[in-house]
């Protein structure tokens, strides 16, 4: 297992025991994690505090250069928001847990230069059909239906 996406599960797995939606995300620069979110939504009562979102939050003020060295590491599959602010800061490379539950605008965002990687992994398959099947209108907010 890539020790950053486990990284990405482990903050999925915070998200869910907090009572939020189970995704998570990384930032990788030169081999090490300088930011780590989850889906924090709910818990902070937030329109825009997706996985991605929460870890570029917290990795901080970075250089463009900074950007352009990162990889972004999330379970599922970035939405338009997450997968724009990708494309806003450069970051050339996204690992991707899953989007079988889920699918971004993963072609628009390859349209763009960035490098996908999907893994199909079953620990983020399986979190998120869990969740969804759970609550789903909790997922449908999230993802605005």
């Amino acid at each position: 297992m890539d020790p950053f996406l486990q990284a990405a599960i482990d903050e999925a797995k915070q998200g869910l025991a907090e009572g939020g939606i189970p995704i998570g995300s990384v930032l990788v620069i030169d081999g090490q994690i300088v930011g780590r979110g989850h889906n924090r939504r709910v818990q902070q009562g937030s329109a825009i505090l997706h996985a991605e979102m929460d870890c570029l939050e917290n990795a901080g003020r970075l250089k463009a250069r900074d950007y352009q060295r990162a990889v972004l590491y999330s379970t599922l599959s970035p939405c338009d928001m997450c997968s724009g602010t990708a494309l806003l800061y450069g970051i050339p490379r996204v690992v991707i847990g899953e989007n079988r539950t889920f699918q971004g605008p993963e072609e628009y965002v390859r349209s763009r230069g960035v490098t996908l990687e999907i893994v199909d992994d079953p620990t983020c398959i399986q979190l998120m059909r869990d969740f969804i099947a759970a609550k789903p209108e909790l997922w449908n907010e999230d993802i605005g239906v």
